[in-house]
């Protein structure tokens, strides 16, 4: 997989980035500043907790990884400095490169990363595969920490220095050790940049400065891998949910870099030579109609297959990109488009003619009878309050009596882990859209985990899913990758974890 993936917002700040993105203007004056108007509000800022992007972003200033993924997605050393691995693949020892500092000026110890790595293992779907092999994972000094393991791993790297969420980020020994199901309330890291803590005003405004004892390894920086310059010596995040100030405060040179421009803003946007529109991503974004499989009536496999055979990605993407069809295209699949992994096998519940008369049917076999259907739509992001009214429409068609909730996207990260009904603040959909790096293959995909309890928000159970994602982690080349790609996604199209929605790509100005 040789072609490279813009993260949405942070790692582009620093020269570690390597995007090949137009470079933000700068403002002017004492300290070098940057404006920045990102996806969503940070809500939260727990990277280990959740799984929302704005939070993955901006923890990348704050928090190093172990390793970084380059550009061939190929895993790179940045906190370590060396490791060594048995002949057998079961003891991994690894060294952290000297002269790592926490922002509170204390160094970084291999005991902080022990623990960062317990607590990470719970949450993240690669972490917990390394946590069922684990054997023993110590601190042999200040320097050196030991994994070992009951059988090999030979993706280890991989899940380290991986870029979806959650990321395995290293923390201080006394934040690590919080509860992996509440968040953390100490922001201290060892990146390139502080958290201003007390300027934070959620739902308006986010700062971070410059860490001047951050030491980027002296390499070329390559995306997520390689020395991490910062150019800047302040950023600040201004949330602004309205696309019509976001692009007003653009044009006035009163923000640099707004994250996602709406579509239909972009005409006007682009008359302007002081601004520069490009597309933020070519891996693209891979629209999701989330279930929850735990309560009645998703817990049915037919309720959710009705919604499959009525849905109409076209109505969906065209609500989310506007009239540029350009920026996307149907996506009868569980794998980003035009990459080694696309298949469309078992796909026909997508392909078909929508049939509303079958989703009826489906829903009556499943035993719905006009129950509310909570529906979590995040009002600030314009592409999943698209999503929602479409799928409003489209549930209402078919008899369902839909619970809309309007409300922000960090209200719907915090409601989607609740595993309660919806009678007692539960839910039954939500939307979201996943990266179209983080879909290529089972590595870390975390919409097509279906191990229950362990499983990401909606918690779907398939051991047909699990079966076909274990296969892949065993292949021994890409062809055997590639079948295995194809039992997923036969497995998947038929227990719909989730429906995609389509595939799009997104601006950024």
């Amino acid at each position: 997989m040789k072609r490279r993936s813009v993260l949405k917002a942070a790692a582009a700040l620093t020269a570690g980035a390597a995007t090949g993105l137009p470079a933000p203007a700068i403002a002017q004056g004492a300290a070098r500043v940057l404006r920045f108007v990102p996806q969503a509000n940070l809500a939260n800022f727990d990277p280990i907790w959740g799984t929302q992007f704005v939070v993955r972003n901006a923890s990348m200033l704050v928090w190093d990884t172990l390793y970084g993924i380059d550009n061939s997605f190929t895993p790179r050393r940045q906190m370590v400095e060396s490791e060594e691995v048995s002949a057998d693949g079961l003891t991994w020892t690894f060294r952290l490169r000297p002269g790592l500092r926490w922002h509170d000026g204390e160094p970084v110890l291999a005991r902080d990363c022990v623990a960062s790595l317990e607590r990470w293992m719970v949450r993240d779907g690669m972490g917990q595969m390394i946590r069922a092999l684990r054997q023993e994972l110590v601190a042999v000094d200040d320097r050196t920490f030991r994994l070992r393991l009951s059988a090999p791993y030979p993706k280890l790297l991989f899940a380290l220095g991986k870029n979806n969420t959650p990321i395995a980020f290293m923390m201080p020994e006394r934040i690590a050790k919080t509860d992996p199901f509440q968040q953390i309330t100490e922001f201290v890291g060892s990146g390139p940049m502080r958290f201003n803590r007390a300027e934070w005003v959620p739902g308006a405004r986010a700062t971070w400065s410059r860490f001047e004892q951050y030491v980027p390894r002296d390499e070329p920086p390559n995306w997520l891998s390689g020395g991490k310059r910062m150019l800047v010596d302040r950023i600040e995040w201004i949330i602004q949910p309205d696309p019509a100030t976001a692009a007003a405060a653009l044009q006035a040179g009163e923000v640099d870099w707004w994250e996602t421009p709406l579509t239909d803003l972009v005409p006007v946007l682009r008359r302007n030579r002081n601004i520069r529109i490009d597309i933020a991503d070519p891996l693209g974004n891979v629209g999701c109609l989330r279930f929850n499989h735990l309560h009645p009536p998703f817990n049915d496999v037919r309720a959710r297959q009705a919604i499959a055979w009525v849905v109409n990605q076209a109505d969906f993407m065209r609500a989310v990109v506007g009239g540029d069809d350009g920026l996307w295209r149907p996506m009868f699949s569980y794998f980003t488009p035009e990459t080694p992994n696309y298949t469309e096998a078992g796909s026909e519940i997508l392909k078909n003619t929508r049939d509303p008369a079958m989703a009826r049917r489906l829903l009556q076999e499943a035993g719905y009878n006009g129950e509310p259907v909570v529906m979590l739509v995040a009002q600030d992001l314009a592409p999943l309050s698209a999503m929602g009214q479409v799928a409003n429409a489209l549930l209402r068609s078919i008899g369902m009596n839909v619970e809309y909730v309007a409300t922000d996207w960090g209200t719907v990260g915090a409601r989607r882990a609740s595993r309660e009904p919806r009678e007692r603040g539960g839910w039954n959909i939500f939307f979201t859209w996943f990266a179209g790096a983080d879909c290529t293959n089972p590595a870390s995909y975390l919409g097509l985990r279906a191990h229950g309890e362990g499983a990401w928000f909606g918690w779907p159970n398939d051991p047909a899913i699990e079966r076909g994602r274990d296969k892949w982690f065993v292949a021994r080349n890409a062809e055997e990758e590639r079948a295995a790609c194809e039992e997923i996604n036969r497995a998947a199209m038929i227990s719909q974890p989730f429906t995609p929605t389509g595939f799009y790509r997104a601006y950024q100005a």
